[in-house]
């Protein structure tokens, strides 16, 4: 097909809803960078704060309730959703989500449009393999990107799906925002008042939710086995009302008697400026995560990662080289890693940050990961 004949991918995109977290972040990143290239596209979800975003770069939004699973109300989700595509020409549906991508798949079938998916994590299988049932809808589309290859794994393991309708697209750090250039020295200053952290020690920094399996307490397990005492630790993120294990963890620092060198942060803002006051950037999961933006984000600014040797970290830190991998689940060998990290000479640590650096605008920038997406658009509506 010569490039005159060519078809133009018409994109939308179909999530739950547009609060916060890395399959909105994703979206958003790429309907932008559609709108920027001139590829016509949309986003239907039943909103949030990102919509802000959307308007911004004037990107229509459909508003919808995306979020349910009551059969009756994802119907009728269908219903809109294959009117809106036939209004508009589109010629793409990518379902981000479980609960959205069955009525997403309905409504591309009745159409007539394209429809693809995003395996963004490794959806639970439930008793027996039975949520499979529900899942499955995730390996529907003629195309299917896999944010890592540990999730590629996953879903050839466990669906019936051939290897050649996987494409494989890390998802990235957005090195514009994400970088030591980028940050002034008064954002720095302003974190460091806003939270009263301490300057004359090296600052370890755990950002993410506050839940067990983002392992908070195994770094503050961690901490108490570390041989080097000499350090400020915050753990940034939103408990989201679970209280039960915010008191365990607040227990443990007393415990420990790690009270003045343990900070809970709650949820924050200004992500770089708060990685850039810090010295070492922690990812803790003791579940695999499907990629792990932290890992990436902390060597897009520079900084010495320490990681779980599990899930997506495996696949974006290089270990002993841009960052350390440790046995998850191990406090020992985070406090191992911990030591190794702080005892760094100033000339290893520098070696360590430009390797880190280099690593990630080779290979996990955003313009990559868009790249690499229009190119399934393309394919999908060029070679069927």
């Amino acid at each position: 097909m010569s490039k005159t004949q060519e078809i133009s991918p018409v994109v939308l995109q179909i999530l739950p809803e547009l609060e916060t977290g890395g399959v909105e972040v994703g979206t958003v990143e790429i309907a932008t960078e559609l709108q920027k290239r001139g590829i016509r596209n949309y986003v239907a979800s039943q909103g949030g704060r990102m919509v802000h975003e959307l308007e911004k770069n004037k990107i229509p939004h459909l508003c919808l309730p995306l979020k349910t699973k009551n059969i009756f109300k994802m119907r009728a989700n269908a219903k809109k959703l294959e009117k809106f595509i036939k209004e508009n020409n589109i010629n793409i549906v990518h379902a981000r989500s479980r609960a959205p991508a069955w009525s997403a798949y309905w409504a591309a079938q009745k159409a007539g449009a394209h429809y693809m998916t995003t395996f963004h994590g490794t959806y639970g299988l439930g008793w027996f393999g039975l949520k499979k049932l529900y899942n499955r809808v995730m390996t529907y589309g003629e195309k299917m990107i896999a944010i890592s290859e540990h999730i590629k794994k996953h879903v050839l393991n466990n669906y019936k799906i051939t290897e050649n309708k996987i494409s494989l697209v890390h998802r990235c750090a957005d090195i514009n925002r994400f970088s030591p250039k980028a940050v002034s020295p008064e954002r720095m200053i302003n974190k460091i008042k806003e939270h009263k952290i301490a300057e004359d020690k090296p600052v370890l920094l755990l950002p993410g939710r506050i839940t067990r399996w983002k392992g908070q307490h195994i770094l503050i397990e961690a901490l108490h086995l570390m041989k080097n005492k000499n350090f400020y630790c915050i753990i940034a993120g939103d408990s989201q009302g679970r209280k039960k294990y915010m008191d365990y963890l607040e227990t443990l620092v007393r415990k420990y008697k790690l009270q003045g060198k343990v900070g809970f942060f709650g949820r924050y803002n200004d992500a770089p400026a708060l990685m850039m006051v810090a010295n070492v950037i922690l990812s803790t999961a003791i579940e695999p995560e499907a990629f792990g933006r932290i890992s990436i984000e902390g060597q897009a600014m520079g900084k010495i990662v320490v990681a779980s040797n599990i899930g997506g970290s495996v696949e974006t830190v290089i270990d002993g080289v841009t960052g350390k991998l440790y046995q998850y689940n191990n406090p020992q060998d985070l406090a191992n890693a911990l030591d190794w990290a702080l005892g760094l000479s100033a000339e290893e640590a520098n070696k360590i940050s430009k390797a880190a650096i280099k690593n990630v605008k080779d290979n996990f920038t955003k313009e990559i990961m868009c790249d690499k997406t229009i190119k399934v658009y393309q394919e999908l509506v060029n070679n069927n």
